[in-house]
């Protein structure tokens, strides 16, 4: 045979499955993109064609949806763990599954109280908005034996407004930028971070808490760093993160620079004194790093694309 088989996998991509738990009039929603990835014994459905070894993907789809009525949706990395220890454990050809999940977030609507003396509640309990912030990523893997939990976001945009400088770069005769004393700082925030929990022997992170706490502290940083550069903010972000989340060993962050140049007002008679500004689209500086605890070993995939 001139040729031999490579890697290889299956599934059923972006299974889109909302969760609503009703506790009483309280309602609360789970929003997810569930995406399954399967390998292990499959060479003879490539070679031959035989299904002998396949799970059918519309059978990964039906079970998102089982799952989630049988075990709920507490949150992603825990509705991922339960799919991923199913397919390894359940069919002996299976070797791994990757389970990738966006989670969409809502927030409730609140209500008038007008509105709410009309229905008889004090409070509306069951309208949400969806929130336009960021997507909350996973992906779990697991072998039979060890995990891997990467988690992260993506599509979060901050700025600062003001300090922020950028100056004392290097310079050659294609150089136009002007060095910048008071600037706009602002990006698009896609980051990933590796949990340190491997196996079922561990205790296992509270997943919710972690994701809350290591936002914060990621959004903390970006705001109290005085900034000389996006990569001096980038890592200060992933410190700040490694530094109060032991769960955690491993960040990486991909962050375009979303740039704001001061608009030439002198044409119309007008000052800018650093008030008016055109936001540009492209193209962009893309800042990229990991940053890890002392003494582990970089593990998250340089491109963040697919992750």
């Amino acid at each position: 045979m001139p040729t031999i088989l490579g890697q290889n996998q299956y599934g059923k991509a972006e299974n889109r499955v909302v969760k609503i738990t009703r506790d009483g009039a309280t309602h609360h929603i789970k929003d997810l993109n569930v995406s399954v990835a399967l390998s292990g014994d499959m060479d003879e459905v490539h070679y031959s064609g035989s299904n002998a070894n396949v799970l059918p993907t519309d059978t990964t789809k039906n079970t998102v949806y089982a799952f989630a009525k049988e075990y709920g949706i507490e949150s992603a990395e825990q509705f991922g763990i339960h799919l991923a220890r199913h397919f390894v454990t359940s069919q002996e050809p299976i070797h791994q599954a990757r389970i990738r999940i966006e989670e969409y977030a809502w927030e409730r609507i609140a209500a008038s109280d007008a509105n709410s003396q009309f229905i008889g509640a004090d409070e509306v309990k069951h309208s949400f908005v969806r929130k336009g912030q960021e997507t909350r990523v996973t992906q779990i893997t697991y072998d039979g034996e060890k995990w891997e939990v990467i988690s992260g976001l993506k599509d979060l945009v901050v700025m600062n407004s003001t300090n922020s400088e950028f100056w004392g770069y290097v310079k050659d005769k294609y150089t136009t930028l002007k060095e910048a004393y008071d600037r706009i700082l602002a990006t698009q925030v896609s980051g990933r971070w590796r949990f340190n929990w491997t196996d079922d022997d561990q205790r296992m992170p509270n997943w919710e808490k972690s994701y809350e706490q290591t936002k914060k502290h990621m959004l903390q940083a970006f705001a109290e760093t005085y900034s000389l550069s996006l990569q001096q903010t980038l890592y200060q972000m992933g410190s700040r993160i490694i530094n109060n989340r032991s769960e955690i060993d491993e960040v990486r962050f991909s962050l375009p620079n979303k740039h704001h140049f001061l608009v030439d007002l002198e044409p119309f008679g007008l000052k800018n004194d650093n008030e008016v500004y055109f936001a540009a689209d492209r193209p962009y500086g893309l800042i990229e790093a990991t940053i890890l605890r002392d003494g582990c070993e970089a593990k998250i995939p340089m491109d963040l694309t697919n992750l």
